[in-house]
């Protein structure tokens, strides 16, 4: 029977099933009929139970009263979870996947440390010109950007799970400090303190998923804005001129209103040395000999490696020789140059980082407390640390995809967060892997985390023993090394792929672009992360529908609609309006098919409510095919009268002749 006495009820599942197999099972398990519709014979040999054995699960169905049928109980089922978490977590299988050295070590070779020493060595020459000019994007002494460089590096080398992140400053990283610090010493090194704590947090809670909401198209638009305002930012350096600012508008309105005071040798050197570096940077791509790399003679090799270490080493080369340049001019008066000024000397010291300024640490004279220092980083405490992630993530998935190796953004998280931590106690902002330096680190053959201790070992040596002849060093030369390597983080490349794939792409990449030039950083990303979020509610409340007109199996016509998605609160009146629409202009049956239907709430609940009351009063009939136990449950939640639904084909007919449906005959005027 489909109806009872106060209306037509739920024609479950189950009630097909027993209609022709008799009573279920005591386990309330049940046999999928839909199966029996497969094109595919699953049958298991030797198995006398219909679909070869295949049964529903019997952890949430419906019986025959409408109540859900639970298996265990839940209390045992905690236990067992948390019984299995612990075992799971003291496993050997965690233990090398939470401590990576611990895979690679037994097995580390000559040639392993071969590879890692040459790599370790030419990022070190690479890291130490960086680290001296990202700490100028952080607002900060040159020092600090050195600071930051070595002991990170260790800390990687015992969690990190890519051989190929070189764990430093970035230039966006030191953007990020700078937007949020202010330049403020005391405050940037308590964000690297707090930084790390809150991505080791995300770490051991599992919160790597959150960087997946930041989709490439916004990614792409960051990453663009962001570069334009670190070449905009180092622009006053080449010309010699102060221009302060936190936006891309704002530093530009600051050089244009002091661009009378260009300084002419300034200007001069900083333009050759971008020149140099380009051209130095096309060196490095060049081959000589012939194209076949097995016809190349010994010679050929030599002059190829060359080429590309003399290209690949193009910072530190610039900046020594600018270097000199600048300490040949210490017996003038007057430097023609403006110099990055005295470094102190030797390793910094290991302590706490500063829970609280005095009056002579701040900016505004007042002492601060932690609360006042925290409230005034705001929310860079959870921009920095996840645009950390989003770099480490994106050097893993650029390095690790050719080995077919998965990244594990937890376990990045976890050693992010540590080597961050670290910094903090050794006067570091805040840092993570660095992409150019990485891609200097693969192409030099590292082999394993390990190339970080010689990366290490040269930044402590030029604290040690370089940091009285770093102060020689000008201005416009790390501006020109900055300007140089940024430049290409522009990602124009990617327009065109997206503009032929999804043009719909380019508007949250576009928005987020513009955003991160006109507004401070973390404020562009939120954007272009909630247009992009109003993109895919949009796509959720526009779901598209197929309507057929069809003739079932004993030749009644009936109009099945399809949508092509669950059913949640954005999407509910749409689908109700074209059911409604069709149905009155078609005048016929209509079958909602539930296939692609996989979840649903209390909203679309509500809403076949009322449809089905609708089609009731027009008498018109209403089935529903193929929906899944768990949405059927929360339809069923509110009782609705005439809700009908079956699962096999030949079932429509029967169900129309219980119904009494006649055709109505539609008078033409």
């Amino acid at each position: 029977m489909f109806h009872g006495d106060n209306g037509c009820r739920l024609v479950s599942m189950k009630t097909q099933i027993h209609t022709q197999l008799g009573a279920p099972p005591h386990d309330g398990s049940y046999d999928n009929e839909a199966l029996s519709c497969s094109t595919i014979d699953i049958t298991a040999p030797n198995s006398g139970e219909p679909h070869g054995g295949l049964r529903g699960s019997n952890e949430f169905i419906l019986s025959d009263s409408g109540k859900k049928v639970t298996g265990d109980d839940q209390t045992g089922q905690l236990n067992m979870w948390l019984q299995r978490k612990a075992r799971s977590a003291f496993s050997e299988k965690m233990i090398k996947k939470r401590l990576p050295i611990l895979r690679w070590l037994p097995q580390y070779n000559s040639t392993d440390a071969i590879g890692d020493l040459v790599a370790g060595i030419t990022v070190g020459l690479t890291v130490i010109p960086q680290a001296l000019a990202y700490a100028g994007i952080a607002g900060l002494p040159a020092a600090y950007g050195l600071y930051g460089s070595f002991l990170g590096c260790i800390v990687y080398i015992v969690f990190g799970s890519c051989k190929d992140v070189p764990m430093g400053p970035t230039a966006i990283a030191s953007l990020l400090t700078f937007q949020t610090a202010g330049g403020s010493v005391g405050k940037a090194i308590l964000l690297c303190f707090l930084s790390g704590v809150v991505e080791l947090l995300m770490g051991l809670l599992g919160l790597g998923f959150l960087v997946d909401f930041v989709s490439g198209p916004v990614s792409s638009g960051f990453t663009s804005a962001v570069s334009l305002i670190i070449v905009t930012s180092q622009v006053k350096d080449v010309l010699g001129i102060t221009a302060k600012g936190t936006t891309f508008i704002e530093i530009w309105r600051n050089i244009f209103n002091d661009i009378h005071n260009v300084q002419v040798w300034d200007t001069f050197l900083g333009l050759t040395c971008i020149a140099v570096l380009l051209i130095m940077r096309i060196i490095a791509g060049l081959k000589v000999g012939p194209a076949d790399d097995e016809l190349k003679s010994k010679n050929h090799r030599i002059i190829n490696k060359l080429m590309w270490l003399v290209g690949t080493s193009r910072n530190a080369i610039l900046v020594v020789v600018c270097g000199a340049i600048g300490y040949s001019f210490q017996s003038s008066a007057v430097a023609p140059f403006k110099l990055i000024g005295d470094i102190p000397p030797g390793l910094p010291s290991l302590k706490a980082p500063p829970f609280s300024l005095t009056a002579n640490e701040t900016m505004s004279g007042t002492e601060e407390s932690f609360m006042e220092m925290v409230s005034s980083l705001g929310s860079g405490l959870i921009v920095v640390p996840l645009i950390a992630l989003m770099e480490n993530i994106a050097i893993c998935k650029a390095f690790c995809k050719s080995n077919g190796k998965p990244v594990d953004a937890t376990q990045e998280l976890i050693a992010i967060g540590l080597a961050n931590i670290a910094n903090s106690f050794v006067q570091g902002f805040p840092g993570t892997g660095s992409l150019s330096r990485s891609a200097v680190n693969n192409a030099s053959g590292v082999r394993t985390p390990l190339g970080n201790i010689y990366t290490m070992a040269l930044v402590v040596l030029s604290l040690l023993f370089f940091t009285p002849y770093f102060s020689y060093i000008p201005k416009a030369s790390l501006a020109a090394v900055i300007i140089a390597a940024v430049v290409f983080m522009v990602e124009v490349k990617v327009v065109k792929p997206m503009w032929r794939t999804k043009k719909s792409d380019l508007i949250p990449g576009l928005g987020t672009f513009i955003a991160c030039l006109a507004l401070p950083l973390e404020m562009g990303i939120l954007f272009g992360v909630g247009l992009n979020v109003v993109f895919i509610l949009y796509h959720a409340a526009r779901p598209k529908i197929s309507v057929e007109r069809l003739t079932s199996p004993g030749g009644a016509e009936y109009l099945i609609i399809t949508p092509d998605r669950c059913l949640i609160f954005p999407s509910v009146d749409y689908v109700r309006n074209l059911v409604t629409k069709q149905s009155i202009r078609q005048s016929l049956p209509v079958v909602i098919d539930c296939s692609h239907v996989y979840g649903a709430d209390f909203t679309a609940a509500t809403v076949i409510d009322s449809i089905t009351q609708d089609f009731a009063r027009r008498d018109q009939p209403l089935f529903f095919y193929n929906l899944k136990p768990s949405v059927c449950a929360i339809f069923e939640g509110l009782s609705p009268a005439d809700f009908v639904v079956y699962y096999r084909e030949e079932h429509l007919d029967d169900l129309l002749k219980q119904r009494a449906y006649k055709p109505k005959e539609v008078i033409s005027a």
